[in-house]
C-alpha cells in the first residue's frame, strides 16, 4: 500500500484534536518519545491551537545512544531485545514521563521501511507504549504500507492509544 501526503490527514488531525480535548478534560499533560515517526506525532499535536496547555514536548531519539542518554533506556535492554521491541518502547515511555514530568507519556519505535526488516521483525513492525502513574500499556503492530504510510499508521495508533486511555478517565 502506498500512502500519499493527503491520505487521511483530516482523520489524523481529528485524532490529535480529540487527544487535546481529553487531556484538557482530565487536566493531564502529555509527552512523547518518538523514534520511527521522527517527530510526526509531536507535529500533529502541536498543529492543534492551544496544545501548549497540555503538551510539554517530544524527544525524537533515533539512535541507540540517544535512547540511552536522553530517555534512559538501558544498554542491556537494547542489546538483549533491540531498539524495536516492547521492552525498549516501555523504557522510552517511562523515560519521557520522567524527563518531561508529565502525567502521560507515549513512545513509538519501529521499522518504517522500506528496508531494515528481519525475519522476526518485518518491515512495518512497530511497538508503542503508554506510561502513566496508574498503568503501563503496550501494543505491537505490523503495518503493510510504505515508509510514509507506516509512519502515519504508527502516529494514528499512538493517538488512538492515548484516546482510549484518557476516555476511560473521562467516563469515570
Amino acid at each position: 500500500m502506498t500512502y500519499t501526503e493527503s491520505d487521511d490527514l483530516h482523520s489524523t488531525s481529528a485524532l490529535a484534536e480529540q487527544v487535546g480535548r481529553l487531556l484538557t478534560a482530565t487536566d493531564q499533560t502529555l509527552a512523547l518519545a518518538e523514534s520511527c515517526t521522527g517527530g510526526l506525532i509531536g507535529s500533529l499535536i502541536t498543529d492543534v491551537p492551544g496544545s501548549s496547555a497540555y503538551f510539554l514536548g517530544s524527544a525524537v531519539c533515533y539512535a541507540y545512544s540517544a535512547k540511552e542518554n536522553i530517555l534512559g533506556v538501558r544498554h542491556e535492554t537494547l542489546l538483549a531485545h533491540g531498539a524495536v521491541s516492547a521492552e525498549c518502547a516501555a523504557e522510552m515511555a517511562q523515560g519521557a514521563r520522567r524527563l518531561f514530568g508529565v502525567d502521560v507519556a507515549v513512545s513509538v519505535t519501529g521499522i518504517a521501511g522500506p528496508g531494515g526488516g528481519l525475519p522476526n521483525k518485518p518491515t512495518g513492525t512497530t511497538f508503542i507504549h503508554l506510561s502513566a502513574a496508574d498503568t503501563e500499556i503496550g501494543e505491537h503492530h505490523v503495518w503493510g504500507a510504505d515508509r510514509l504510510g507506516n509512519k502515519r499508521l504508527s502516529a494514528e495508533a499512538v493517538l488512538g492509544l492515548v484516546i482510549r486511555y484518557l476516555g476511560k478517565r473521562v467516563d469515570k
